[in-house]
């Protein structure tokens, strides 16, 4: 009898929560109905990658009945399959940023809501882990995005997440504006894992796959801690070449 009677104050106090504090679009701010869905003009530019595309980096093979790309089959990346929700471009970019450096941290859960149906077949025991950030840099900004994005990945898909398996030992410079050659050096060694994996599966999380060096070296470390399969899962990923360089 006390929990039906509570029901009806529940739903008058998320009323008032609404008209108090109404959800809005996360990519222009517009009021919108749903806490986390987009407007129907941001919707409209997103560029949806999903599950289609190259079977193991998931570069997108539009025209095509191939399953696996030239580059993955000249160079099989570290990775056994990745994934973004989105492709790169001005409005992913955005909202990545507002994580990032505007401290909207909320926007995490929005990134996981449209990466989780990218989520495998895995077995119960596989864990979910975050790209870790620099010490310093984590100090500086507070709190790791792709931790935040993780954590709530977990949750979704009924996985443990080990917030902690990766460690960043190297202080690299931003690879902004470097190419790949450049960028493959500079996080040579930059990561290490603190715990034995004994053959599980490992998907791990970022916000931004841009040539895939940064989560090619997590990998490297992560295997070499005894990891069996690992994933990359992330928001948006660089489809065209000109904008890694951005």
């Amino acid at each position: 009898m006390a929990v039906a009677l509570t029901v009806p104050f529940q739903a008058a106090g998320k009323l008032l929560l609404d008209f108090a504090l109404p959800a809005r679009c996360p990519g222009c701010g517009e009021v919108i109905e749903e806490v986390g869905a987009f407007c129907a003009s941001c919707w409209s530019q997103l560029e949806w990658l999903g599950n289609a595309g190259c079977n193991r980096c998931g570069l997108p093979l539009a025209g095509t009945e191939i399953e696996i790309c030239g580059k993955c089959l000249s160079e099989p990346p570290n990775l056994d399959r990745m994934r973004a929700a989105v492709a790169y471009d001005e409005l992913p970019r955005s909202i990545a940023l507002k994580l990032k450096y505007g401290r909207k941290v909320a926007l995490a859960r929005t990134m996981a809501r449209y990466m989780a149906p990218l989520g495998g077949d895995w077995p119960e025991d596989a864990i979910v882990v975050p790209v870790p950030l620099h010490r310093w840099r984590l100090w500086g900004r507070g709190f790791n995005q792709s931790a935040l994005v993780a954590r709530e990945l977990a949750r979704l898909w009924r996985l443990r997440a080990d917030m902690t398996a990766l460690r960043r030992v190297k202080r690299t410079r931003p690879l902004k504006g470097l190419n790949y050659v450049q960028r493959r050096k500079a996080v040579a060694g930059a990561f290490r894992a603190t715990s034995k994996f004994d053959g599980r599966s490992v998907i791990l999380i970022d916000d931004v796959l841009t040539s895939g060096s940064t989560a090619e070296a997590c990998s490297r470390a992560l295997r070499r801690a005894g990891a069996g399969r690992v994933e990359l899962i992330c928001w948006a990923r660089v489809v065209r070449p000109s904008q890694l360089m951005r």
